[in-house]
């Protein structure tokens, strides 16, 4: 679990991965803390795709994981690894029942807990199985619906759940980190309404994949908080598109993609071609809480789980469609645009506008970016608005157009963009367009009279 971007801008992170005092809370408060009604299986898989691995965590309250699936990653690292896991991450992981159990209603609880002394304990469980990976001109999707732990504010200081996955190389060495890739589908930090997805590869510091940050993206939970009710975080990883490309969604919305032209061919080769393990956590402490407002003090509150209802892994032999909800985006949440499906003339670079992350950039007349499945819905979208920021020189300006489902088309809508005062000088511009149903793939276009960049995207989206 290696800190996601969207920390703030110039933050270097840790090396590899995951990564004072009140009284203990009482045997009540730790049986109720996060409580959750019983959960149901985990869904069917589509047709097409076949089920390779499911843990829907039925079994007796107050019983350990199957360890048929899993094992336990104890301790303070792994043996001749770095320290604290390599993030700074302050707990003890442990087997016992008291921080990873079943709950006896179809849910694995991972709690953290704070002893008399302080000091911190929780848990770690990783697949026994290191082959997850697709198959050649396939897919696969690794999903877990899970809550969380129910904790906000000065209470959640330093609660840092994840939901990851790590490539096989690294278990037994511990050494290889980042080479060899690390796929965060889910982590969030300090009870936030925020939720990361990150890959890791080539080289730390720098390197083509922005390290120790990585090429990441976050969001806000939709519906109900990342906190106060379950959501499904999903990772598809597609063989069966050039780029290859791995995607990331919460609740069947798409929010980032990485693609493997955004990388060299070494890079991504040594981060992908060979199978992964899966990991679920919730670490205590670490630069990534630090980041946003400090770790683990007097108020941190003991004993609020991580509540996780099943993890399933899918396949998909190559000529498969992917079915929605996963390869389908939201036209009226925000949309990164970092996450396209294909591009030219584009390059990434970590954005400093509120949130973090990543933005496109080096746009000018000629580029263009796509952005598949984008359900419009049967309302219908009339607006169009977009986060973008300039550092064009004077008499150099563009327009940002929306096109449907081919370059060629003719635009919806348009706005024109000239310097806004900076690179990282970010407004939030609107624009009309023609009523859009249904669903359609997106292309940004970039058009100018001048051949100097022009504009830089951070995320867009469309109104009614």
């Amino acid at each position: 679990m290696s800190e996601p971007s969207g920390i703030p801008v110039g933050r270097r992170r840790r090396r590899p991965l995951r990564r004072v005092l009140l009284a203990v809370v009482s045997a009540v408060a730790l049986a109720t803390a996060g409580a959750t009604a019983a959960q149901g299986a985990a869904p069917t898989p589509p047709s097409g795709w076949t089920q390779v691995f499911l843990d829907d965590f039925n079994g007796s309250a107050g019983t350990g994981v199957n360890t048929s699936n899993w094992q336990y990653a104890t301790g303070t690292s792994y043996p001749g690894g770095p320290a604290n896991w390599g993030t700074g991450e302050v707990e003890t992981m442990t087997n016992s029942t008291s921080n990873v159990s079943l709950d006896g209603n179809g849910n694995l609880r991972i709690t953290p807990l704070r002893d008399s002394a302080g000091r911190w304990t929780s848990g770690r469980i990783e697949t026994n199985r290191t082959d997850f990976q697709p198959p050649a001109g396939g897919k696969l999707r690794v999903e877990s619906r899970l809550q969380t732990p129910n904790v906000t504010g000065t209470a959640a200081e330093g609660y840092w759940p994840a939901f990851w996955m790590l490539g096989a190389p690294y278990r037994g060495n511990y050494q290889n980190w980042p080479s060899v890739g690390e796929l965060d589908i889910m982590e969030n930090v300090q009870g936030r309404n925020q939720v990361w997805a990150t890959m890791h590869c080539g080289t730390n510091p720098g390197g083509p994949c922005n390290e120790t940050t990585g090429i990441g993206s976050s969001t806000a939970c939709p519906g109900t908080t990342c906190q106060s009710g379950f959501h499904t975080y999903t990772m598809e990883w597609d063989r069966s598109v050039t780029p290859e490309t791995i995607r990331f969604s919460v609740d069947g919305t798409q929010f980032h993609s990485v693609n493997a032209n955004q990388v060299d061919a070494t890079t991504w080769t040594n981060a992908t071609n060979h199978g992964f393990f899966i990991i679920l956590n919730v670490a205590m402490g670490g630069a990534f809480p630090d980041a946003f407002g400090g770790g683990l003090d007097g108020d941190t509150r003991s004993g609020v789980p991580m509540v996780v209802d099943y993890v399933q892994v899918l396949s998909a032999a190559g000529g498969t469609t992917t079915p929605p909800p996963s390869g389908t985006r939201d036209a009226y949440s925000a949309i990164q645009a970092e996450s396209f499906n294909g591009q030219s003339g584009v390059s990434t670079e970590s954005t400093s506008d509120s949130g973090g992350g990543q933005n496109i950039g080096s746009l000018a007349g000629g580029d263009w970016a796509l952005y598949q499945n984008v359900d419009f819905g049967s309302t219908g979208a009339t607006q169009f608005v977009a986060r973008v920021a300039s550092g064009a020189n004077a008499g150099v300006s563009g327009l940002v157009e929306v096109r449907l489902d081919s370059r060629s088309n003719a635009p919806v809508g348009s706005f024109a963009l000239a310097n806004t005062g900076g690179w990282q000088s970010w407004r939030t511009v609107p624009a009309n367009i023609s009523r859009v149903t249904g669903t359609h793939d997106v292309y940004l276009t970039f058009t100018s009279g001048q051949p100097q960049d022009f504009v830089n995207v951070n995320w867009f989206n469309f109104g009614r």
